[in-house]
């Protein structure tokens, strides 16, 4: 286990440092990520969605999207993009017409979703994950998330996203200590 994760386990304050660096974060760099141009967060978005789903877009896997869009939003961080399929790739809008269906979550949760760390279907039924529309679409879309071989991903990818998933879980099960638990 990494140092870090060692002083963090035994020590209150850095248990509570890391607690409230995951819940609250986020909402602290809401801001900052308001005041990235939307054509980087595209080109980030396009890169990562390309690598992830390399097989099911040489596939054509993706064509059910096609004249469809699906809305993705981080709420705590105010991100919003729309999601589709042309011309035999995908497709990410800053604005769209008409959203078919639409996933809303925070960005832990989100991040939590990418690593498998947790369930879509779980975190709906705990409302932490906002379904809403075309609940065929949103199925076939979960369906497909679901399909990624991780193995075949760039492994900095999922070291990165795996040491971040573990991070977040271990912030979000921290509770508060009884004081007179360390007093001797």
């Amino acid at each position: 286990m990494p140092t870090v994760y060692l002083l963090i386990r035994k020590n209150r304050v850095l248990k509570q440092l890391h607690h409230s660096l995951v819940t609250k974060g986020p909402s602290f760099l809401r801001v900052p990520a308001q005041w990235v141009p939307f054509s980087v967060k595209q080109t980030v978005l396009l890169n990562a969605l390309s690598k992830v789903f390399h097989e099911a877009l040489e596939d054509g896997d993706f064509e059910f999207l096609e004249d469809r869009w699906l809305e993705v939003s981080v709420i705590d961080l105010g991100l919003t993009a729309y999601v589709s399929y042309a011309n035999d790739a995908l497709v990410v809008a800053q604005t769209c017409e008409q959203v078919d269906v639409c996933f809303s979550g925070t960005a832990n949760d989100l991040i939590l979703i990418a690593a498998r760390k947790e369930d879509p279907d779980t975190l709906f039924f705990q409302r932490r994950l906002a379904i809403s529309g075309d609940t065929e679409l949103g199925l076939e879309v979960k369906n497909l998330m679901d399909s990624v071989d991780w193995a075949a991903l760039p492994k900095p990818m999922t070291v990165m996203l795996e040491q971040l998933a573990q991070f977040i879980e271990a912030g979000m099960t921290y509770t508060a200590e009884p004081e007179h638990a360390y007093k001797n």
